[in-house]
C-alpha cells in the first residue's frame, strides 16, 4: 500500500494487528455484487454476502478502515439521534417498529461477528452512558430510558451520585446506561471484517479508486484509477464521510463534519481504576457532543466537534484537552499521546439514508456519527436485500436530495458549531 493510501497517525493505526493483504486491482475481472467502499457499511455489507455464496469485490480507494470507520471512537452505540416514540411519530408504527427493533439490535450484529469469526479487536460490552450537566436535561434521558425500557432494554436511570461513581467525575447532575452498547478497536475490527470477508471467498482490493459508473444491458461497469474494470450485476456505493463525486448529486445529500479525538498516555493505575471502573463508554447530551472513554491500556480518550479543515497541528485540539481536564482535575496535566480525526456524514434529519436510484445501484450513508453499530447493522440488511428482493428491510428507502446550497458546507457546519455551542451554554 502506498503512502498516499495509508491510513493517518491515531491510537487505532498505532495498536491495531497488521492489515491483511489487500493490493490494488491490476486485471479487470466480474462479481456477482460490486461494493464501493472498504468501511464498515462495504465489509458487512460484502461479508453477509460472501457467507451466503455471493461473489463478491470490494474496491477502496485507499486503506480498508482510512475514513471514519477506522478513525472514531469505537463507541458501539444502539440508537438514533430520535427516540422510539420520535420514529412511531415520523413513519408510524407499522414501519418504525421494524426500524426500532433493527436499531436495537445493532450492537448484536458487531457483538456477534466478533465473537463468530474470532475479531480481535478489544471488545468490551458493559454500556454507554449518556449523560447531562443539568438537572432539567437529565429528565429527558430519563425519559430517553424509560422509552427503551418499554421496549424490553434493562436500562437505568442515573441520579448524580451514581454517574458520578460510574465516570469518576462530579461534572454531571445524572443520566441513565443503556446495557446494549459497548466499546471496541475499531480499526481492528475493520481488519478482522476484512480477513473474514476473504475467508469466504470475496476479493477486496485497496489503493483502488471507482471512478466511474456505466450501465450496459444489464450490468455495470465500474472503471478504476488502476486502469482495471469490475462488471457486475449489482453495486453498493458504501462512501459515507468520504462520499466523492462518482453518483451525481449523493455527495450534496450529507454534511462530511470533522471529528476530533484525543489521546493520553496510559493513566497510572490507582487513577485509571477511578474512572469509568466498570469499562462503559460515555458521552454528554449536548448538542455539541462530548465522548469519551478508556482504551485496553487505561489510556483516555475524548471526542467531540472539530472545525470543518482536517486538523494541522495540536492546537486544534485544545478544545478537547481542556475538557477533559475540567472533568478529571483529580489527574492533573495530562499528557498526550495520540490526536487525530475523521469525517462523520452528518444527513438534514438525522437518519441513515438508503437510496435505489438506478436498477441494480444500492446506496447507503449517513450514521451521524453512529456508524459501528448501524452501518455494520445495515450491511447485513442491505445483504439479504440483495440476495432476496423481497426480505424484510427496515430502513426507509428515500431518492437522493441534495441539500440545498451544499457548496456553502463549511459554512452550515461552522454556523452550527456555534450556534449549537451557545444553546448549550444558554441550556
Amino acid at each position: 500500500m502506498s503512502a498516499a493510501h495509508a491510513l493517518p497517525a491515531s491510537l487505532w493505526a498505532a495498536t491495531a494487528p497488521p492489515a491483511p493483504p489487500t493490493p490494488p486491482l491490476t486485471e479487470s475481472r466480474r462479481a456477482d455484487v460490486l461494493v464501493v467502499g472498504g468501511g464498515f457499511t462495504g465489509l458487512s455489507t460484502a461479508l453477509h454476502l460472501a457467507e451466503a455464496g455471493v461473489q463478491v469485490c470490494v474496491l477502496e480507494a485507499h486503506e480498508p478502515g482510512w475514513g471514519a470507520s477506522g478513525r472514531n471512537g469505537g463507541q458501539v452505540n444502539p440508537t438514533l439521534k430520535h427516540d422510539p416514540e420520535d420514529l412511531v411519530r415520523i413513519y408510524g408504527a407499522e414501519r418504525a417498529v421494524p426500524l426500532i427493533d433493527a436499531v436495537s439490535r445493532s450492537a448484536d450484529v458487531v457483538f456477534d461477528l466478533i465473537a463468530r469469526h474470532g475479531i480481535e479487536c478489544q471488545p468490551v460490552r458493559n454500556g454507554w452512558l449518556q449523560v447531562a450537566y443539568s438537572p432539567k436535561h437529565v429528565a429527558g434521558l430519563h425519559a430517553r430510558a424509560a422509552q427503551w425500557a418499554t421496549r424490553g432494554v434493562n436500562t437505568e436511570m442515573l441520579d448524580h451520585a451514581a454517574v458520578s461513581a460510574r465516570l469518576g467525575t462530579e461534572a454531571f447532575a445524572g443520566g441513565w446506561l443503556d446495557p446494549r452498547a459497548g466499546g471496541i478497536q475499531p480499526l481492528a475490527y475493520t481488519r478482522g471484517l476484512v480477513r473474514a470477508t476473504q475467508g469466504f471467498g470475496a476479493a477486496v482490493h485497496g489503493g483502488t479508486q471507482v471512478t466511474a459508473l456505466e450501465r450496459r444491458g444489464t450490468q455495470w461497469h465500474a472503471s478504476t484509477s488502476t486502469g482495471a474494470t469490475v462488471i457486475a450485476d449489482q453495486v453498493v456505493l458504501a462512501t459515507n464521510g468520504y462520499t466523492g463525486p462518482l453518483w451525481p448529486g449523493l455527495s450534496r445529500t450529507v454534511l462530511a463534519a470533522n471529528s476530533f479525538i484525543v489521546a493520553t498516555t496510559p493513566l497510572e493505575a490507582t487513577a485509571a481504576d477511578a474512572i469509568l471502573p466498570h469499562g462503559e463508554t460515555a458521552s454528554t447530551s449536548q448538542r455539541l457532543l462530548l465522548y469519551f472513554r478508556k482504551d485496553a491500556e487505561g489510556r483516555l480518550l475524548m471526542g467531540g466537534r472539530g472545525h470543518f479543515a482536517d486538523p494541522s497541528g495540536p492546537a486544534d485540539f485544545a478544545h478537547l484537552e481542556r475538557s477533559l481536564e475540567l472533568l478529571f482535575p483529580q489527574l492533573g496535566p495530562l499528557r498526550y499521546e495520540y490526536r487525530w480525526a475523521g469525517r462523520i456524514a452528518v444527513t438534514r434529519d438525522f437518519m441513515p439514508h438508503v437510496h435505489t436510484p438506478a436498477p441494480g445501484v444500492t446506496i447507503a450513508l449517513g450514521y451521524n456519527g453512529r456508524g459501528i453499530a448501524l452501518a455494520t447493522s445495515m450491511g447485513k440488511h442491505l445483504a439479504a436485500r440483495l440476495v432476496d428482493a423481497g426480505a424484510d428491510f427496515p430502513y426507509p428507502v428515500t431518492p437522493i436530495q441534495p441539500i440545498p446550497l451544499h457548496g456553502l458546507q463549511r459554512f452550515y457546519v461552522a454556523g452550527g458549531v456555534a450556534w449549537y455551542s451557545l444553546l448549550d451554554r444558554m441550556a
